[in-house]
């Protein structure tokens, strides 16, 4: 089966509103966004330096490795997935803690479904 990554490029709207951010993004969501059918593994990165001379443009980067026929098919899971607020245990929390921020604490500079292509690993990758 073809295996996808779904990359999000993302930050707290505003540097007060990064406490929301981790609660709601960082210690909620990709736990939770994790759970979804066809989904292997969420992750969260944090920016800690540019390579090279490159550009940064977010502070963070969500990922999610899926396994699925097409990118459109996880699309359609995980839009479905996420429209069920009884989908998985603690949804509903996931949308209180929203609901208590009046919104989403997130602000999104880019995302996109990446089908994998070549995988190499390293010395430090566990069998």
């Amino acid at each position: 089966m073809p295996r996808f990554v779904l990359i999000g490029l993302c930050e707290p709207p505003s540097a007060d509103q990064q406490a929301q951010f981790d609660e709601w993004f960082v210690d909620q969501h990709i736990e939770d966004t994790a759970k979804c059918p066809n989904f292997i593994r969420g992750s969260v990165f944090k920016l800690s330096g540019p390579h090279l001379d490159g550009e940064t443009v977010s502070g963070y980067l969500s990922l999610y490795e899926v396994e699925a026929p097409s990118y459109e098919e996880a699309e359609r899971v995980l839009n479905e997935w996420q429209d069920n607020p009884d989908a998985w245990k603690g949804r509903k929390r996931h949308l209180a803690t929203a609901e208590k921020f009046g919104a989403m604490p997130l602000t999104v500079k880019g995302s996109g479904w990446y089908e994998l292509i070549k995988s190499f690993e390293g010395p430090k990758a566990t069998a």
